[in-house]
């Protein structure tokens, strides 16, 4: 019995990985102006602003990517105006779990 079990495992492992994708490795974001990619960067900007004193105003994704961990992890270049002075680019990681409504910052640093 104990065989069959692990035969089994060993047949059903492979194909979960399948049917979940490559879960745990990052995969670029096709779909930049998807709303929900827009709204994790803007949340992305608007918590950076604070958690410290910069008045950042969000322009627009260069580029992104996310990994499927519990819910999805971003990685996204985003591009934002501080004041009147230019646009300048920053690399922010947002995690997002459906199933509780979490969204969190995890950094946000200018490149």
């Amino acid at each position: 019995m104990m065989k069959c079990l692990i035969c089994l495992s060993l047949i059903l492992l492979p194909l979960l990985s399948v049917v979940e994708g490559n879960l745990g490795g990052w995969q670029p974001i096709t779909d930049l102006s998807d709303p929900n990619i827009q709204a994790v960067a803007k949340f992305a900007v608007d918590e950076h602003n604070k958690q410290t004193t910069a008045n950042l105003v969000f322009v627009k994704i260069i580029r992104g990517k996310e990994q499927v961990v519990s819910g999805k992890r971003y990685s996204l270049t985003i591009a934002a105006k501080n004041g009147g002075s230019g646009t300048k680019n920053y690399e922010a990681v947002v995690v997002e779990r459906m199933r509780d409504h979490y969204r969190g910052l995890e950094s946000f640093n200018a490149l």
